[in-house]
């Protein structure tokens, strides 16, 4: 068979069977009608008026439907018309808000960086002369004062060149003497005795000195560290005795970020805490600042004296320094006041029982107030309280206020 006439036997078993399905069911000309097929189709098909989709259903059942449709209307309806009494009320009364006055401010920039300890002053006490040590006169830990003898050096050799000065000084002030007293010696002896008197007495200082020299003595006042060297050894002008630290008052070395260049000044308060001594800050004051920012780093040296009355501080030790600056002065508001929306922070002011939107810029955030860079003075009540329904321009009432106004002025 053709493949024309097999279309035309499917085409026409398929209008056979869709007339058979309008007319065995009833609602099959609504179905058809709501697909968008013509009425007149489907009345030419069924042979019988074609019932719309409202038609379709039965009258009491349609009659219910309606009188329940009715009344979910009129039920919005009246909801409607309440909400629209209600609101018509509400937009006539002003809003009950609790305000704060507006404070002042000041922002405390704060500098925190770990330092390093020293004494105040320091020495490596060596000798002045080479030698062999006789005797140790100080001990680890002791304090000393400035000349205290801390060790002598062996001194017979220059015992004897001090006598032989002394000698040769006796005979030269006494061929000088004579020599002034006799006429017959020539001027010319009278001279070199004289210069040969001088002679002696320099080198009698001379002698005198180098034996002082066997002496260790202490330049300053301090305390003794562990002594390097004992009893019979030889030293040199290089060898190091023993160490002495001054720590009346500790410096304290500490690098800071190059914004507080100009900030920091001589005199300036610090406080240091050691963990040596935990809890207990030590007070103290900026003594010197380096005169250039390192380039690497971008930091600045700073030098604190701290006072050690109490010889609790050593040197070595590590500290955290803490700086204070005083900053500038702003507005402070409680945390409460600040809201946010789609452009930033803000706050509502109130202004003659009027809200006033008053845009801020928040400096800084504490505990129980939040610095703002805002157009706001010190006493200028801004709202804390019943933020939801304030609206620019809207009427407010004062929480505890007695004279404030119940409806908005017209």
């Amino acid at each position: 068979m053709r493949i024309w006439k097999q279309l035309l036997l499917c085409v026409v078993a398929l209008f056979g069977a869709l007339c058979l399905w309008v007319f065995m069911v009833p609602s099959a000309g609504v179905t058809l009608i709501g697909m968008g097929v013509p009425a007149k189709a489907v009345e030419l098909v069924s042979g019988a008026p074609a019932k719309t989709a409202g038609e379709a259903g039965t009258g009491p059942a349609r009659g219910g439907s309606e009188g329940q449709q009715a009344g979910a209307v009129d039920g919005r309806s009246g909801q409607g018309e309440r909400r629209n009494q209600n609101g018509a009320s509400g937009s006539g009364r002003a809003t009950l808000v609790a305000v704060e006055p507006v404070a002042v401010g000041t922002v405390n920039d704060r500098l925190s960086a770990i330092g390093s300890g020293e004494a105040i002053q320091s020495v490596v006490v060596m000798p002045q002369a080479t030698g062999t040590v006789a005797e140790i006169l100080v001990s680890s830990g002791q304090r000393v004062t400035k000349g205290q003898v801390l060790a002598r050096l062996d001194d017979d050799e220059q015992v004897i060149e001090r006598d032989k000065a002394q000698v040769s000084l006796k005979s030269a002030v006494e061929k000088s003497a004579s020599y002034k007293n006799l006429q017959s010696v020539a001027r010319l002896d009278v001279l070199d005795a004289q210069i040969a008197e001088q002679s002696a007495r320099l080198a009698v200082s001379t002698a005198n000195l180098n034996l002082k020299r066997r002496n260790i003595v202490a330049p300053i006042d301090g305390i003794a560290g562990i002594v390097a060297v004992n009893v019979g050894d030889n030293v040199t002008t290089q060898t190091s005795i023993v160490t002495l630290d001054d720590r009346s008052s500790i410096l304290v070395d500490f690098w800071a970020p190059e914004r507080f260049a100009t900030a920091i000044t001589p005199g300036l308060a610090v406080e240091a805490t050691s963990i040596a001594r935990p809890g207990q800050v030590f007070k103290g004051a900026v003594q010197a600042i380096d005169n250039r920012i390192d380039a690497a780093s971008r930091t600045m040296r700073i030098r604190a004296k701290v006072e050690n009355t109490g010889d609790e501080l050593r040197a070595g030790m590590s500290f955290a320094v803490s700086v204070r600056f005083a900053g500038e002065s702003y507005p402070s508001v409680d945390p409460l006041a600040v809201q946010w929306d789609a452009e930033g922070s803000y706050v509502w002011q109130i202004k003659d029982n009027k809200s006033v939107k008053t845009r801020v810029r928040i400096i800084q955030r504490n505990p129980d107030a939040v610095l703002v860079d805002a157009s706001l003075k010190q006493g200028d009540n801004v709202a804390i309280e019943g933020l939801q329904r304030v609206r620019e321009g809207g009427a407010v009432r004062l929480a505890g206020s007695q004279n404030a106004p119940e409806v908005a002025a017209q």
